[in-house]
């Protein structure tokens, strides 16, 4: 195939190659694969994460290290054809963000170049890796606990708006986690002895649908399943929590400062820069198959109090004593 036929192919897609890139591989390359949209600003989320995670093994862009960044904007069927372009650029190690999806096709697209995936919930459910401890083959990543999170942010949301008796969770019906986030929140919502609606939402349409429903349901509060999809589409699920007047709890702290009412999970920011400090690893020869998948140790709790008075909620001293950041 060649460069014309591979742009018409893509479409759409975000591609941002370097100029150095089309005159000769002067430095080692890694290839940035990310199935959503590209940041207004790309320092806003991978660049200085993963900048200094680099820059911590000795690599500094554009001195002794190259990046070329994919984008699909949201079209996942362009995720194999944008891998395939940067195993055929003969890129050095291949960073995947976005979920499970940039992962599997770039698995798919070569078993020799070393991958490093980000924020995976379950990647031996996957398919991607032998075991957490010892990947095998040229993969491994940072793995999020989705699962067991979403029971512990029920129980907090629960916590924080005790009048709820109908808590919604929104999944997305296309994620191979759905199934065990769905059973393991039920579960906790039997516990702290509240009704679950679960709603489904894969499109910027049908998270719109979704709360519409959630308000002709009378549901108390709202629970936003861990998914990429979701982290992709905050400024919208933000907004219309605040349009519905609707209490949320979400995975990253990223929806919390963007007004959103609290957040509870891993650092996305601390991800990144592990994506760049195994990158450097790599670069300087080691193995995937010998790098163990990571699981985050640390969770933000982050509590947004403007958002909390907007919505008539008094936040509880035991959920401010065990925040880590209160935005006022």
């Amino acid at each position: 195939m060649n460069r014309r036929e591979l742009m018409l192919l893509l479409g759409g897609a975000v591609i941002a190659p370097r100029s150095t890139r089309a005159q000769q591989k002067a430095m080692p390359v890694i290839g940035w694969l990310n199935g959503f949209s590209p940041p207004a600003n790309p320092g806003d989320l991978v660049g200085d994460p993963v900048h200094q995670g680099l820059s911590e093994t000795g690599f500094v862009e554009e001195q002794n290290v190259t990046i070329e960044y994919r984008w699909a904007e949201g079209r996942f069927e362009l995720l194999p054809a944008l891998a395939a372009d940067l195993v055929n650029r003969k890129v050095d190690i291949i960073v995947t963000g976005g979920g499970p999806s940039s992962a599997l096709a770039a698995k798919h697209a070569t078993s020799t170049i070393p991958i490093f995936f980000t924020a995976v919930g379950d990647p031996i459910a996957a398919g991607l890796v032998d075991s957490l401890a010892r990947p095998g083959g040229n993969v491994t990543g940072f793995s999020v606990l989705v699962v067991e999170l979403n029971s512990k942010r029920l129980e907090m949301l629960s916590e924080l708006v005790p009048q709820a008796k109908v808590i919604a969770l929104l999944v997305n019906p296309n994620s191979l986690s759905t199934e065990r986030i769905v059973g393991d929140v039920q579960e906790a919502a039997r516990v702290k002895g509240v009704q679950l609606l679960v709603l489904k939402a894969g499109s910027e349409t049908e998270i719109d649908a979704a709360f519409t429903s959630l308000g002709e349901q009378k549901a108390g509060a709202l629970l936003v399943g861990s998914d990429p999809f979701f982290n992709n589409q905050r400024e919208q699920l933000v907004s219309l929590a605040h349009r519905h007047a609707v209490p949320a709890i979400y995975e990253w702290r990223e929806f919390a400062e963007l007004g959103g009412l609290i957040s509870y999970g891993p650092s996305l920011t601390a991800i990144n820069r592990q994506a760049g400090v195994y990158a450097g690893k790599v670069l300087k020869g080691a193995k995937p198959a010998e790098l163990p998948v990571e699981q985050p140790t640390r969770f933000e709790l982050v509590v947004n109090l403007t958002t909390a008075n907007a919505l008539g909620l008094t936040v509880p001293p035991s959920i401010l004593a065990r925040a880590d950041e209160v935005i006022e």
